[in-house]
């Protein structure tokens, strides 16, 4: 896909920090290419990539992601995380039902929140949306 999806956490309503160290524990194995300076990362799953920029200390950006083997690395990131995905247009997809109440309502208004645990169940979320 072409277009950029973000993870986030939130806490009542707010944005709240990522563990930066933890994204970089899950991602760095898979990393192809970096720009530590830029805050750019590479990541390749199973011949499939993914362009990820790290918004400290709130945001990660995939760029041009797709395929299982990046929509499953994404999955284990939010459930490491506590995060969810934004996707443009929709859908808010959360990797547990519990997260669902963090969400600021600005975001839950005009979107569908979804519970996806797995890459296949983010990617049909996505897709539906």
């Amino acid at each position: 896909m072409s277009y950029d999806i973000f993870v986030m956490r939130f806490d009542n309503g707010e944005t709240v920090p990522l563990d930066m160290a933890v994204a970089h524990e899950v991602l760095d194995p898979f990393a192809v290419a970096r720009d530590p300076e830029a805050g750019f990362l590479a990541v390749a799953v199973e011949g499939e990539e993914a362009d990820v920029y790290f918004n400290a200390p709130t945001g990660i950006t995939f760029n041009r992601f797709g395929g299982g083997g990046v929509m499953d690395l994404l999955a284990v990131l939010l459930r490491r995380l506590d995060a969810v995905l934004v996707a443009p247009g929709g859908p808010v997809v959360v990797p547990r039902d519990g997260i669902r109440q963090h969400l600021p309502e600005a975001l839950t208004d005009d979107c569908p929140v979804v519970v996806a645990r797995t890459g296949v169940e983010i990617d049909q979320a996505i897709r539906a949306a």
